[in-house]
């Protein structure tokens, strides 16, 4: 598969609604949902994809109820604690994109220990965005350009994608929604200008291992012409 996909993104959506219909607080949902996350990552290491994105955390659920929040950054702290060394089995590289000054300093701490512990790793590169908003990851982009005192006639599409959290990684072929919504919830805006989409109305937490496979393998049968014609279109 890795030799038709490079890149899926996932907008992880449901877990609350999954905890509320079998009458449970949300946060059994959100826990539920860490632990769907290595049942993924064990699936794109089989399928021989390079890069996973996990959409955890939006600049938007800051405004949750901050015990909701409190308790999303010890599942995250806690996960990353718990699970380094099986990343490092696996050869795992776990990199968070998003927003760093908007984290609790003891969470960040956690994440740019676990950045750097696992940053030889080369099987997967799992990205966790994480106080993550596409429109604040460009607005961060300009600001840098500005800081560079970039000329106009020196910016290009290339250069302006190296400013990005993602810079370096291939843009995503496949993002996948769970949870029957179809947006793109500010995930990604400027990498997923060709991106290919996947939606399902499973919620994350029921989200499997061979949706997952389905999901790539309905990729693997779309054309992708990126604004060109279609060889097999005969015109």
């Amino acid at each position: 598969m890795g030799r038709f996909i490079k890149h899926v993104g996932i907008i992880m959506d449901g877990n609350g609604r999954w905890a509320q219909m079998r009458g449970l607080p949300r946060y059994e949902g959100h826990k539920r949902g860490v632990e769907k996350v290595k049942e993924i990552i064990r699936a794109a290491i089989r399928l021989n994809i390079d890069i996973v994105t996990f959409y955890a955390f939006s600049i938007e659920n800051w405004q949750r109820p901050k015990k909701e929040v409190e308790i999303i950054m010890e599942l995250l702290q806690n996960h990353l604690k718990k699970e380094t060394q099986l990343f490092l089995s696996q050869g795992v590289r776990f990199k968070m994109i998003g927003n760093r000054q908007m984290m609790p300093s003891d969470v960040l701490k956690i994440i740019e220990e676990t950045e750097q512990i696992t940053g030889q790793c080369s099987t997967l590169t799992a990205q966790f965005a994480i106080s993550y908003g596409g429109r604040d990851e460009i607005l961060r982009a300009v600001k840098k350009i500005i800081e560079h005192q970039i000329k106009p006639d020196e910016l290009s599409e290339s250069l302006f994608s190296s400013m990005l959290d993602t810079a370096g990684s291939p843009e995503p072929d496949l993002i996948i929604r769970t949870s029957g919504e179809q947006r793109l919830s500010n995930f990604l805006i400027w990498q997923s200008a060709y991106s290919e989409f996947y939606f399902t109305q499973t919620l994350w937490p029921d989200f499997t291992e061979e949706e997952f496979t389905e999901a790539i393998l309905d990729f693997k049968k779309r054309q992708r012409r990126f604004g060109k014609v279609s060889e097999f279109a005969g015109s």
